[in-house]
């Protein structure tokens, strides 16, 4: 058995780059066809072993509390209105994993906000999701899977990274990477969204595996870009730290244009509709 059973996904970021939708409704509750991205971030972590699931929320935007709590009157009506199947899956949602919820009272970095879950996670090891990441392996493990698994060889914090083209390494975490063996690089210090010079185009793509001693990093470490608690700055006080070059396909859908790539790619991959939408590409002039 894994020693790894719990992931933190943090959902209570503004959503600035999809208002007004945002305005009154989390971003991780935008939905690819049918369903949240959020949903995808949790099946991620039920296909990989994980349990126990921290979801970190803001407090104004109770929506996603409410998607993953069930519902047993509206599955009952349901079944009385001869949908069952919808009554099937709306359980599904609510009975996939233990689902804990973190509510964020102030949007002031990424670090601060995985602090808030500190006495939950205890002791035990723990994957860190972001929500704007998207992460897609088709036919593969998962990318949360893979971190543990690179974890269970390491036994050191993990960071999921993959290459970007230079111009695009001002938009991320940067690692300077030491030895690399396969998939699994050393990381000699990172710096965040570097304007230039990067030490490598190894970015930080949303997925971590930490152990407890971040949270004294986190309240060792002053705000950083945007004047904010940093995770990046934290890890750089992380005696031994390691990253893992994932397999997948990443899609930011924080952002409008990768969002609409997510949605097609995915849609193209449905038997239910797939077909369908390929032959109306096809017919686009």
């Amino acid at each position: 058995m894994s020693s790894v059973n719990k992931a933190v996904i943090l959902a209570a970021g503004l959503g600035t780059r999809f208002l007004p939708f945002t305005k009154a409704v989390g971003k991780e509750m935008l939905p690819i066809i049918d369903t949240p991205t959020i949903l995808y971030h949790v099946e991620e972590c039920v296909a990989s072993g994980i349990s126990d699931i921290i979801i970190c929320v803001k407090e104004d935007k109770p929506e996603i509390e409410k998607f993953f709590t069930r519902d047993e009157e509206y599955e009952k009506y349901l079944i009385s209105t001869g949908h069952k199947d919808y009554a099937d899956l709306i359980k599904y949602v609510s009975t996939l994993a233990n689902i804990y919820f973190v509510t964020i009272d102030k949007p002031v970095g990424i670090g601060y906000t995985l602090y808030q879950c500190k006495d939950l996670l205890g002791d035990d090891p723990f994957v860190v999701i972001l929500g704007d990441d998207l992460i897609i392996n088709k036919g593969g493990e998962p990318v949360t899977k893979q971190l543990i698994d690179a974890y269970e060889t390491c036994h050191h914090p993990l960071i999921g990274v993959q290459t970007v083209a230079p111009e695009r390494t001002k938009k991320y975490g940067i690692i300077k990477p030491g030895k690399v063996e396969g998939r699994l690089i050393e990381v000699k210090g990172m710096i965040e969204k570097p304007k230039d010079n990067p030490p490598s185009n190894y970015a930080c793509l949303g997925r971590y595996l930490l152990e407890k001693d971040i949270f004294t990093a986190i309240e060792n470490t002053k705000p950083g870009a945007g004047n904010e608690i940093q995770l990046t700055d934290a890890l750089t006080k992380i005696d031994s730290l390691y990253a893992y070059d994932f397999i997948g396909k990443r899609y930011d859908i924080g952002d409008k244009e990768e969002f609409v790539k997510a949605t097609i790619d995915l849609a193209l991959d449905r038997e239910d509709i797939g077909p369908a939408i390929k032959e109306y590409i096809k017919s686009i002039k």
